[in-house]
């Protein structure tokens, strides 16, 4: 086991892995990163799956069985990427049989095209949920407008959540709402509350992209203060964390906490540094706090693993520091309204991207199978 993220663990972050692929199933990547890496958990994507099924001949065979069953792309679709969620599952279930559920987890998002349709999010929700059948599965919802009553009629139906392309305070407040409101549906439901679960990712580098390349485009002016660059995401991100403390407190949550109820707890995505100016592991070792989750891709996992220093909880000790940097933003012409706007848009837009893409690689397999 690797000391660096033993550490991490041991400050009660959920090491997840970002990445799933049949090839890291079928050669025991994955069981071996569960064996020595601490990690305890798998998401996906769109894009993740996209990039799989490109460069992936471990698909081929499936492909054409598929093309010989006459399968049209949404079907096959909809096979390969549940059978490979249902298989990781299968090799995260001791993970989660011993963390009573907590850990152990495999997302699966609904099809991006339906960010913004509320009816058909809930709709393909639950058919992903028959459809893979494994009680630590979580299904992606968007965290947008539309996606809110999905999340609460989701929950309400008994089917654990991962909230996802989560980028602003009040956005992430709804998302946070949405889920205790399904919760006391559930309970109305006649559901057991112990056994529903969800995580809220939060994006993080995304933020910083955004809002560094606004600061780059001020000619003169507080905008131009290089140490206003690279931090927002961290700050961002443990504002969110205050806001969760807050929220789930109070009245309201204990009489759901006293039925079994268990918080939401938030996820860190979007953790691998895009600017090679800035610390590969900062996203990980900045937002250190017990009940969290840090979901990584392999590279920022091996950086982790390697250098990544953990310092104890470095998220309670910093609200003022975040909300004062985020203050120096807005002073700096930084409008943070519109920065999680074009977020949103743009998280959905590249999810919707990649889906495209992936179909159009499959259509091209399946015909070619045939």
């Amino acid at each position: 086991m690797n000391d660096r993220l033993k550490a991490l663990a041991d400050a009660g972050v959920s090491i997840w892995l970002d990445d799933l692929s049949r090839e890291r199933l079928e050669t025991g990547n994955l069981a071996d990163l569960v064996k020595n890496s601490h990690v305890v958990g798998v998401t996906s994507n769109p894009a993740i799956f996209q990039a799989a099924l490109a460069d992936g001949e471990r698909y081929d065979p499936q492909v054409r069985e598929l093309a010989a069953a006459g399968a049209d792309v949404d079907k096959a679709t909809q096979v390969i990427t549940t059978d490979d969620v249902r298989d990781a599952c299968a090799v995260m279930r001791p993970v989660f049989d011993a963390t009573d559920g907590v850990d152990g987890r495999v997302s699966i998002e609904v099809s991006p095209g339906f960010a913004h349709d509320t009816g058909e999010t809930v709709k393909e929700a639950a058919e992903l949920w028959r459809i893979v059948d494994q009680p630590n599965l979580l299904i992606k919802i968007p965290g947008t407008k539309e996606g809110w009553p999905a999340i609460t009629e989701t929950i309400a139906a008994g089917i654990s959540v991962n909230v996802t392309l989560i980028f602003g305070l009040e956005q992430y407040r709804n998302v946070m709402e949405a889920y205790v409101s399904g919760l006391e549906q559930a309970a109305a439901n006649g559901h057991e509350l112990a056994d529903i679960h969800s995580v809220a990712s939060f994006f993080v580098s995304r933020v910083d992209t955004e809002i560094d390349k606004r600061l780059e485009a001020t000619t003169d002016g507080p905008g131009t203060d290089p140490d206003l660059r690279g931090k927002a995401g961290v700050a961002n991100a443990r504002l969110a964390f205050q806001m969760y403390e807050e929220f789930f407190s109070g009245d309201r949550w204990a009489a759901l906490e006293a039925k079994g109820a268990r918080k939401q707890r938030p996820l860190w995505a979007s953790t691998g540094v895009k600017n090679p100016d800035y610390d590969d592991t900062m996203y990980v070792v900045d937002l250190v706090v017990e009940d969290t989750v840090n979901t990584m891709p392999e590279k920022t996992l091996d950086a982790v693993a390697d250098h990544g220093e953990v310092r104890g909880d470095r998220i309670r000790p910093f609200y003022d520091d975040a909300a004062a940097h985020m203050k120096a933003l807005a002073d700096a012409g930084i409008d943070y309204d519109d920065v999680i706007k074009a977020l949103i848009k743009e998280g959905v837009d590249k999810f919707v991207v990649a889906w495209d893409e992936l179909q159009t690689t499959l259509a091209k397999s399946l015909e070619a199978a045939r």
